[in-house]
């Protein structure tokens, strides 16, 4: 592994050869269950690294805003830790893959409708939760406010998108009862899916995605504004998580092809991270069969390995 941060050169060729290389890859389909995903324009495209001293490279449509969707339980969880604690995140969410689906009931059941990990609906539900707030519209202020510290400026809801989320959650809302049922959510189980549904319909570009991921890359301070948004020391739990499950059932195949934690959601976003170095972002909206973005991961996984970022590449002795 190579230390590219000050690099400007080779990061933007980087950037820039993923772009072309990947832009006219087919496969997937837009998230058909969210009325409004589905409506997006498929083609659209963007590509962006983010480093630790704040430098941005972007191709394609990096611009474009986008649902920020289950990316933002990394977020979420980043806050949580921050309040509450690595170990009572741990106890009371738990940090395990699940192997199934991100919306999986079954494997809520197998578990005694207790959640397994802070990047599936069920434990993101809980996330949410366990957020320290006086009421609902606390809890979304908290939330709405770490996205933005994240991504180094305001990020706003789409009143479009939480809407017809809102009015497509019957799923979400029969998870969160499960979990009140087997005492796994700390408040209103209804208030959960509402805060949870709403940190998931906020709008972020390709940009800010990577921004987001360089944060904590850069051990929880925002290489744009200087602000700390998670302790040094929390750092490593969200990553241990992104890669634990943060690319649903493909977690273990991303593991091993490119080796870095990494984030999607189904809105078509992609994050990876580089500790210490820098974050990878890609956005299409078409999804493979589990809800990945196509393009996004083909090339973010073509810039990780230009760079050579995979994290368990183990340098040759004459490297050194």
């Amino acid at each position: 592994m190579t230390t590219v941060a000050r690099n400007a050169d080779r990061i933007s060729r980087a950037v820039a050869d993923a772009y072309d290389n990947q832009k006219n890859r087919r496969g997937g389909k837009n998230a058909g269950y969210i009325p409004v995903l589905a409506s997006v324009h498929p083609e659209l495209f963007g590509v962006c690294a983010a480093t630790v001293d704040g430098q941005i490279f972007a191709a394609g449509d990096a611009g474009y805003e986008f649902a920020l969707e289950s990316i933002s339980k990394i977020l979420t969880l980043a806050l949580v830790i921050e309040q509450r604690g690595h170990r009572e995140v741990l106890h009371r969410v738990g940090a395990n893959a699940t192997g199934r689906a991100f919306n999986s009931v079954s494997a809520l059941e197998q578990h005694n409708d207790k959640p397994m990990s802070p990047l599936v609906n069920a434990g993101a539900i809980a996330t949410a939760s366990l957020v320290d707030a006086a009421d609902a519209e606390d809890r979304w202020r908290q939330i709405l406010q770490v996205q933005s510290d994240f991504a180094g400026r305001q990020i706003s809801i789409s009143d479009e998108i939480n809407a017809s989320e809102q009015d497509t959650n019957f799923h979400n809302r029969a998870i969160a009862w499960l979990l009140r049922d087997g005492g796994s959510i700390y408040c209103d189980p209804m208030e959960a899916c509402d805060v949870y549904t709403r940190q998931c319909s906020t709008l972020v570009t390709t940009v800010d995605l990577a921004v987001m991921g360089a944060t904590l890359a850069n051990g929880g301070s925002n290489p744009l504004t200087g602000k700390r948004v998670v302790a040094h020391a929390n750092v490593r739990y969200v990553l241990a998580a992104m890669t634990m499950e943060g690319i649903y059932t493909r977690s273990g195949d991303w593991a091993y092809s490119v080796g870095l934690p990494a984030k999607s959601g189904v809105g078509g976003g992609l994050v990876a991270v580089a500790p210490g170095q820098l974050a990878i972002a890609a956005f299409s909206p078409r999804l493979d069969e589990v809800g990945n973005s196509v393009r996004a991961q083909a090339a973010v996984a073509q810039v990780a390995r230009t760079l050579d970022l995979g994290l368990f590449d183990v340098p040759r002795r004459g490297d050194r």
